[in-house]
């Protein structure tokens, strides 16, 4: 497990993470954070890499081929997310409306198909934990963007969690054998978590990435403070992220229905 803390050193422009071409980190995959004022402008061509642009904050129009859209989100706590995933050999066009900042995820892929462009209206959430199980304290929502049940031509898998103040997500512990790397905001710059995988603690800060390549994992969020994080997903040649979650045996037994039921009884 790796966790990079750039958010002292983000610039005008973007900011690189990862960088296939330097070091994967065994993520298979590029990714860093686009930050843009108003006016700005940033193209993206990748002669054999797919792109995924995720706009978390801000407005911004995004174009490809003949096809303009202008994405708008304030937040994302409080808002549906955009997300264009294209193929290689697509030009994208980001014009800035306003400051905003956008995630770009990227890999290898042979594949030739028709950019798809996912908006709130087209999200998939998932609201984990809402029935109150282990006492409330993993409810989240879990989004999804594409994975190979809507996207099989993709090489990846992206979504976000909207994690609650005090709350933790990804768990009970698991694993998969796929690459994954999240990426934090919170809705205060000092906000913090803390993470665990592969027998590591890290702190989580905003702006925030971990990068997870075995090893079973989780995380949680300080009281008072709410976290979004995208999680991004490489599949691996002939074994692809099928909603894969190979549960730590330790602590199975936290699926259980009255797990919690002799908590504060006695």
């Amino acid at each position: 497990m790796t966790y990079l803390n750039k958010n002292t050193e983000l610039q005008r422009g973007y900011n690189t993470y990862i960088d296939t071409a330097e070091d994967d980190y065994g993520t298979m995959m590029d990714v860093g954070l686009l930050l843009m004022e108003e006016g700005d402008s940033f193209t993206i061509w990748e002669e054999e890499k797919e792109c995924a642009v995720l706009l978390f904050q801000g407005a911004a129009e995004i174009a490809w081929n003949d096809k303009r859209v202008e994405a708008q989100r304030p937040d994302c706590f409080y808002h549906e997310a955009y997300c264009l995933l294209a193929p290689r050999r697509t030009e994208i066009r980001l014009t800035a409306r306003c400051h905003s900042e956008i995630y770009i995820q990227k890999t290898l892929n042979e594949r030739d198909y028709e950019a798809v462009l996912y908006t709130p209206e087209t999200v998939q959430t998932q609201h984990a934990g809402a029935k109150g199980e282990l006492m409330g304290a993993m409810k989240r929502e879990i989004k999804t963007f594409f994975d190979y049940e809507n996207a099989p031509f993709s090489n990846m898998v992206l979504g976000e969690v909207l994690s609650y103040p005090g709350k933790w997500s990804s768990y009970p512990p698991h694993h998969h054998p796929q690459p994954e790397v999240y990426f934090y905001r919170f809705d205060h710059p000092q906000g913090f978590g803390a993470g665990f995988a592969n027998g590591e603690i890290y702190k989580t800060g905003h702006n925030g990435m971990s990068i997870i390549t075995s090893g079973f994992h989780s995380q949680v969020t300080a009281p008072g403070y709410a976290l979004c994080y995208s999680w991004g997903i490489r599949h691996l040649d002939g074994d692809p992220w099928l909603k894969t979650r190979i549960d730590d045996p330790e602590h199975a037994w936290l699926w259980k229905p009255d797990a919690n039921d002799h908590i504060f009884k006695g």
